[in-house]
């Protein structure tokens, strides 16, 4: 799935945390050039002059052209100097080796970054990551990460100064996205069955959806799910997992709007043991962190059922309102996971940065349209390549 993703038409996945990050390019390809200009001009003429290839009058070290340097060289084997053979006689050289030393020694030089050539595209950087909704600690620890990268390292003069500020990056994002990083197909696989898996959250963010994109995606893999419909708070949520139950084929279990939520999800578990099911996926009301009755009772749900593993779902484009959130409700009840939904959406890209850094537990899934099938897991790389652009779909 993840390698056909494209965007819908108009899509902005993550154009803006691209557009930030140019500010950084720029600002160290300048910084590059710089120390270019003061240190790399003189080796290289130095250089070229232990080849008895002298500068044109007016001409530098970076503007001497290849046919230049070709006519030099051939002065320079005319005149028979060069290498030697073991009889002290002159050795001709070609005129096409002579040039290859030339443009090794012109071309192939290096200039070494240090931490003050780094200040100000290092606050480009920070300042990209912030306006992106990624949040502070977690722009600090890329910031960092860039830092110790770059300081020391050797620059080729005429590479390509954004390859080199991409790679960096693209290090810090997928070093820092794998650190919590959990394969959700080997946890099934290893998990005892039935398997409990619990989805949390905020009203309105696609629980109950990305629940039914999570039945799909494990019915591809050939296991057997019923559904808890745990959120007894409206009956129109009832209903929704009532019709997703019905176009999946699936059992759900319900009770009447208002019972317990974790009487009804205690039944789906029973059911499932009962009928040899291999997984509950059980949905909960929709609530707030700053609720206290609402999250007591999620504190009860936990202590009934026993989860093997809870869900946190949010949307990508909530940024850092989706990053605080996720930090309350891991502090309550602590999550295994989070699904960001609507990220084919999002064009900042902060929240599917941060999210797995701030609880310390990984993104497992993220939700890219409204379709069952539109559900990417998650993969570091996917999501990097996408965020710098190095895909034809994003």
């Amino acid at each position: 799935m993840s390698s056909r993703f494209r965007p819908k038409a108009g899509g902005r996945l993550f154009n803006k945390f691209r557009e930030k990050l140019a500010g950084f390019k720029e600002s160290l390809g300048s910084k590059l050039q710089e120390k270019i200009d003061k240190q790399g001009q003189t080796k290289e003429t130095a250089e070229l002059e232990e080849l008895d290839i002298a500068l044109p009058e007016g001409e530098t070290a970076e503007s001497f052209s290849m046919q230049s340097m070709k006519v030099s060289s051939e002065k320079y084997l005319s005149s028979g100097k060069g290498p030697k053979d073991p009889n002290n006689n002159f050795k001709p050289e070609s005129t096409f080796s002579l040039l290859d030393k030339a443009k090794s020694l012109v071309f192939d030089q290096e200039v070494i970054l240090e931490e003050k050539d780094l200040e100000e595209p290092l606050w480009q950087l920070e300042m990209a990551l912030l306006e992106s909704d990624v949040a502070l600690p977690v722009a600090e620890e890329i910031v960092s990460f860039v830092k110790s990268d770059l300081v020391g390292s050797k620059k080729k003069i005429g590479a390509n100064t954004a390859d080199l500020a991409e790679m960096c990056l693209k290090n810090a994002l997928i070093d820092l996205l794998s650190k919590n990083y959990l394969d959700f197909d080997n946890y099934i696989r290893g998990a005892s069955k039935p398997i409990r898996i619990l989805f949390v959250g905020v009203n309105g963010t696609g629980k109950t959806t990305s629940i039914a994109k999570v039945a799909r995606y494990l019915q591809d893999r050939s296991y057997s799910v019923v559904l808890a419909a745990g959120d007894t708070f409206r009956a129109g949520a009832i209903e929704q997992l009532e019709v997703h139950g019905k176009k999946l084929g699936l059992k759900v279990i319900k009770h009447k709007t208002g019972s317990d939520p974790a009487a009804v999800i205690f039944d789906a578990i029973e059911y499932a043991k009962a009928h040899n099911k291999d997984i509950v996926l059980a949905d909960t009301a929709g609530r707030l962190h700053t609720n206290v009755n609402l999250m007591d009772q999620m504190k009860k749900i936990v202590r009934v059922t026993k989860p093997d593993l809870l869900i946190f779902v949010d949307e990508a484009i909530a940024g850092n309102d989706a990053i605080e959130r996720a930090r309350l409700f891991n502090e309550s009840v602590p999550i295994g996971g989070s699904i960001l939904t609507k990220t084919d959406a999002d064009a900042k890209g902060g929240s599917a940065i941060s999210i797995s850094y701030i609880t310390g537990k990984p993104i497992i899934f993220l939700g890219v349209g409204q379709a069952y099938s539109d559900l990417v897991k998650f993969e570091p790389q996917w999501l990097v390549d996408r965020l710098l652009g190095d895909v034809a779909s994003a």
